[in-house]
């Protein structure tokens, strides 16, 4: 679907493509779902999945403030995130992690058409390419910007924006694709398009409007690149 709001720049050529990871690439959220609840339980602590969700594509900080608003000051925080840790790649090295559709397609696009491209991630720069490492995805990008890389995380514009420079193009040049709220956030705020892909957020209006585009897979993002390409 098309947003209704965008601006001038929306048709100018695509010369390069900042990707998010988890959820958009990897098929990785439902694994960190799992391992999220798994860790509460080790601690003795019941999270659901629906509070679980709320944390996909959250910064670091506010969730923090979440868990500590909702299981109290005394919830054992960095034990937490450190059980987590070791469950998902538990999870991740038992080879349950997988490439979300349209991602090698996607990618041999880019490079038939040398297209440069980046990936603009909230996840740590160990996480980042253990994962990508894993699935074979590591050398296929030019650049990868981690929260350890910039000062302020997504909603904040600065990941889109070091992911651009790094790649030596303007953010109107660019092409955003995010499948989060606040990943659409950051890509809109950098003035770069963005394309949403949902993985588990099903969009809000709010996205429609901040999108140029909501697809249902990366085979979609081929289409739209055929037309914003130069020759």
């Amino acid at each position: 679907m098309t947003a209704t709001h965008l601006s001038p720049h929306v048709e100018a050529p695509v010369r390069a493509v900042i990707f998010d990871m988890d959820g958009l690439l990897l098929d990785s959220e439902t694994l960190a779902m799992d391992s999220l609840v798994s860790a509460g339980q080790a601690l003795g602590y019941d999270i659901p999945y629906s509070f679980c969700r709320r944390m996909i594509g959250i910064p670091a900080d506010v969730c923090r403030e979440m868990v500590f608003s909702t299981y109290g000051r005394d919830f054992p925080l960095q034990q937490f995130f450190e059980v987590h840790e070791v469950h998902l790649r538990e999870l991740v090295d038992s080879g349950k992690l997988g490439l979300k559709a349209g991602v090698i397609e996607l990618l041999d696009y880019l490079d038939r058409h040398r297209i440069p491209r980046a990936i603009a991630t909230s996840s740590s720069r160990v996480r980042t390419d253990h994962h990508l490492a894993l699935v074979g995805l590591l050398q296929r990008f030019d650049h990868i910007v981690t929260r350890d890389d910039v000062s302020r995380g997504k909603p904040d514009p600065e990941p889109y924006l070091t992911a651009a420079a790094k790649l030596g193009v303007t953010p109107a040049d660019c092409l955003a694709l995010e499948d989060s709220y606040n990943g659409v956030r950051a890509a809109h705020a950098a003035a770069i398009r963005v394309i949403m892909v949902p993985d588990l957020l099903e969009p809000i209006e709010e996205m429609h409007e901040k999108a140029l585009h909501i697809v249902d897979d990366l085979h979609r993002v081929i289409a739209f690149l055929d037309e914003h390409i130069e020759a």
